[in-house]
């Protein structure tokens, strides 16, 4: 294993910085479940969470998708769902306010369209489209393993860390290889099953971590902040970690 691995599972805020650089965050397109027939994309408080971090340390962000154009929350992550799951996320609920916000969801770059020189780190962003749109996308593997090569902070949370299950780095070598990660748990699968009474993803990330060799998958107590920094690999367990990553990936950015 790598020699320092930093696992947390606290959540600072940051206070307003002036200009330090640019984040790119990654989501999933909209899709439709094959499990459940609902229509899917992203987790609302794995992006607004990490994103009030980087804006108050100072970092511009710009919202990329698998196939660029609009993108769609899961409806139970947006706080005014009739379900009231996420009704307690007052800070994507703030979001939702703001009119510049709602045009990043409306028109994101395509990732296909990007050049990452012009960003200091990527964060790769859950939901349930990921299971559907980041695994096999050779695409954004390659993305991701261009920021990893470089040295840039990468980070991916709950489910987008199913990417982490194929992507290489161009030695052809699994970019988890000799790591220590996390991902979304097969407690918290179990839990969200029960909770809805049908089996809702296609497989589990901690299963098929787990046959993986010469890699750690490690988890916490279920829907508990989680988030591991092994190099410049930075992994959150599941929807209430991405702020924890985020923090992860904003000191190794002041620490460069």
């Amino acid at each position: 294993m790598t020699a320092q691995v930093k696992e947390v599972e606290n959540y600072v805020h940051f206070h307003g910085a002036a200009y330090k650089g640019k984040i790119l965050m990654v989501a999933s397109s909209p899709k439709i479940s094959k499990q459940t027939g609902w229509p899917i994309g992203f987790w609302a408080a794995e992006l607004t969470h990490p994103l009030q971090v980087f804006q108050e340390a100072g970092y511009e962000v710009d919202i990329a998708s698998t196939e660029g154009g609009k993108i769609e929350m899961d409806g139970y992550s947006n706080p005014t769902d009739s379900s009231g799951y996420s009704a307690h996320d007052i800070i994507t609920l703030g979001y939702l306010q703001l009119d510049w916000f709602n045009k990043k969801l409306e028109n994101t770059q395509s990732i296909k369209d990007l050049n990452i020189n012009e960003y200091d780190a990527i964060f790769l962003i859950g939901g349930q489209g990921p299971m559907y749109t980041f695994r096999g996308n050779h695409d954004l593997e390659i993305l991701f393993s261009l920021f990893y090569e470089s040295g840039k902070p990468s980070a991916a949370v709950c489910h987008s860390t199913t990417l982490l299950l194929e992507a290489k780095k161009s030695t052809g070598e699994l970019i988890i290889h000799n790591k220590t990660w996390t991902g979304f748990s097969n407690s918290e699968e179990e839990f969200a099953d029960n909770a809805i009474g049908i089996k809702i993803q296609p497989y589990r990330i901690e299963d098929e971590a787990r046959k993986i060799s010469n890699t750690t998958f490690k988890v916490a107590s279920s829907f508990t902040s989680y988030a591991i920094e092994d190099g410049n690999l930075i992994t959150g367990q599941q929807q209430n970690s991405g702020a924890a990553a985020a923090k992860l990936l904003v000191e190794q950015l002041q620490n460069k």
